[in-house]
């Protein structure tokens, strides 16, 4: 089920630029993006992607990887040299961790595998797009949960004097749990304020999150993000 649909700062919709070669596909998910209430233009080769990307200025891009003239990540590696700074989702059939490390570690925002779920597609895309200049409402500058710093203008993370590396999706979870520090959050209850749809009690989204979050805000510390069994998660300072 949508959430409500998420606007640009001028009130418009906010865009995707959807790029497979998959024809039949990419119609199914631009029919998809459409009826969550975006705006957007569809592109079946490489070579296209930077000229779509200058034209409409998608707030977000699903790109494949395995295009037949570039390949998604030397698309990616170009439209970072022209500065373009848009939030790339990359979709494809490529598993590997390589491939996924790759497309991370070279300027990709997500990574999400064939075959794959719509909402969850949409869920993975509206987490980017929030992280957006032109589509995040401001919030306030900064949060202090103990020794947990989050500068929400910068969007940087410092834990112990120790910048942390987030994904936009770890680091709007994050942020939502230090704005509730010390109050318990059931799973439902993140799925529906982070992520802006309803997965059912069933999803195991918010757990796997959880577990890339905590690797990383607890790694050599003591633990801040905490279970409360057959309750949710809490963040709680440790000082």
């Amino acid at each position: 089920m949508a959430g409500t649909p998420l606007q640009r700062t001028d009130g418009t919709p906010v865009r995707v630029l959807v790029v497979d070669d998959e024809h039949a596909l990419a119609d199914a998910v631009a029919l998809a993006f459409e009826g969550d209430g975006w705006a957007v233009r569809t592109v079946h080769r490489g070579r296209d992607v930077l000229f779509a990307a200058r034209e409409s200025q998608p707030d977000v891009i699903v790109l494949d990887v395995m295009l037949p003239d570039i390949d998604g990540f030397e698309v990616l590696e170009r439209l970072r040299d022209a500065r373009d700074s848009v939030r790339v989702l990359f979709l494809t059939a490529r598993d590997a961790p390589e491939d996924r490390l790759a497309g991370l570690t070279g300027g990709g925002d997500d990574y999400l595998t064939k075959p794959f779920g719509i909402a969850e597609l949409l869920v993975r895309a509206r987490i980017l797009a929030r992280t957006s200049a032109r589509v995040a409402a401001a919030g306030p500058a900064g949060l202090v949960v103990g020794d947990l710093h989050l500068d929400e203008d910068a969007r940087t993370v410092v834990r112990g004097g120790a910048a942390l590396d987030l994904t936009p999706t770890e680091y709007e979870l994050l942020r939502y749990m230090a704005r509730n520090a010390n109050r318990v959050l059931s799973r439902e209850h993140i799925l529906a304020s982070v992520w802006g749809m309803d997965f059912g009690a069933s999803s195991n989204l918010v757990d796997m999150y959880v577990s890339y979050l905590r690797k990383k805000l607890d790694a050599g510390r003591d633990p801040m993000l905490q279970t409360v069994r057959g309750a949710g998660y809490v963040l709680r300072p440790t000082s």
